[in-house]
């Protein structure tokens, strides 16, 4: 059993099938990939996965616990945090501050922005953000107006901000939209690094084939709300029904 299993998901908007009994399992501690064309599902799975939208049917476990109905500040709490697809950082702010913001968040969901009035919290914040941001390579982005980085840098930032909440579930809604080819290179090799040095398990959805096949460890196809392969990044290549989903014609 996977630390995220997705039991017979079935969601549906007035006579639009968007997902139709959909089975997913991702190992702990592995980076799972979800692929597809345009209009495959993918997004609405990522809500479900995250208890933004509940199925008309099935169930969506994460370490046994069930994540529908449940408040985004619940999920985090469970130990899942979300990439979306526009990073959603502070641009008024500046890298450290957005840094510090997830360092503080009070236990009721609220931010506690008082706690820095205290010189022992303030010291341990800071250090907590400046620990994160030498792991993401930003020290020296510190004091920079996070509206002023590149797409990539943000992006990175934003990865940190949920790293410091200690997740064991990354779900990263494709992470290099947008990109420059270099920025997305950059973010492959950031989100090696994180593998490499951390327990978690990563979950992405992506449309470039070459953060997919560079990344993952299993994929998941999903074509018209309904997945169609799940097997390894070697046998997932040249499939047949990968190929009819995404050229529209049998191999």
């Amino acid at each position: 059993m996977g630390i995220l299993e997705v039991k017979n998901v079935n969601k549906r908007f007035g006579g639009l099938q968007a997902l139709g009994d959909v089975n997913l399992s991702v190992a702990e501690n592995t980076v799972h990939a979800i692929i597809g064309p345009n209009g495959a599902g993918k997004s609405t799975l990522l809500n479900c996965l995250v208890g933004k939208l509940i199925p008309d049917t099935g169930s969506v476990m994460f370490d046994g616990q069930s994540v529908l109905g449940r408040s985004p500040y619940e999920i985090n709490q469970m130990g899942i945090s979300r990439v979306f697809q526009t990073p959603e950082i502070f641009g008024d702010l500046t890298v450290m501050e957005n840094m510090m913001i997830p360092c503080f968040a009070k236990r009721d969901g609220a931010f506690e922005l008082n706690a820095l009035n205290s010189v022992g919290n303030q010291k341990d914040i800071i250090e907590r953000a400046e620990h994160m941001l030498e792991d993401m390579n930003m020290a020296d982005k510190r004091h920079m107006h996070a509206a002023s980085m590149s797409r990539g840098d943000k992006r990175r930032l934003e990865i940190g901000m949920c790293l410091s909440q200690e997740p064991r579930l990354l779900l990263l809604d494709e992470p290099t939209a947008g990109m420059a080819r270099a920025d997305t290179n950059n973010t492959i090799d950031l989100l090696k690094q994180i593998k490499q040095e951390r327990d978690i398990t990563i979950a992405i959805i992506e449309h470039d084939m070459h953060v997919v096949f560079s990344l993952a460890e299993r994929i998941t196809v999903l074509a018209q709300g309904t997945p169609l392969v799940e097997d390894t990044p070697d046998k997932i290549k040249g499939h047949p029904k990968v190929r009819e989903a995404y050229l529209g014609e049998s191999a």
